[in-house]
C-alpha cells in the first residue's frame, strides 16, 4: 500500500493533462528545469563564498555581483566616509 503502482501514476498523469493540457506540460516541464539550473549553481556560489581568501578584517574591492551598492565604491571609502562623520559629530557634540 505504500508504493504507487505503474497504474496510478497512469491516472496522474492524464489528470494533469486534462488540467493543464498537453501544450502547458512541456514548459512547466522546462521552467522547474530551468529553477533547477538556477537553484544548483546559487548552491554552490554560496559554498565558495566560504571559501574566499580574503579575510573579514582586509578591504575589499566591490564587483558588479554587489547589486544594492555602486560598484565605484570601495569598502574602505564607505569606512573613511562613516570616520569623518563620526569626528565632525563629536565636534559639534564638544562645541
Amino acid at each position: 500500500m505504500g508504493a504507487l503502482s505503474w497504474w496510478h501514476w497512469a491516472i496522474v498523469l492524464v489528470v494533469l493533462v486534462v488540467l493543464f493540457g498537453s501544450k502547458k506540460l512541456p514548459e512547466a516541464a522546462r521552467g522547474v528545469g530551468r529553477s533547477m539550473r538556477i537553484f544548483k549553481s546559487e548552491m554552490a556560489e554560496m559554498a565558495n563564498d566560504g571559501d574566499d581568501k580574503s579575510k573579514a578584517g582586509e578591504p575589499r574591492e566591490l564587483t558588479a555581483r554587489d547589486q544594492d551598492v555602486d560598484v565605484n565604491v570601495t569598502v574602505t571609502d564607505e569606512t573613511q566616509k562613516s570616520d569623518e562623520i563620526k569626528k565632525s559629530a563629536e565636534i559639534k557634540k564638544s562645541a
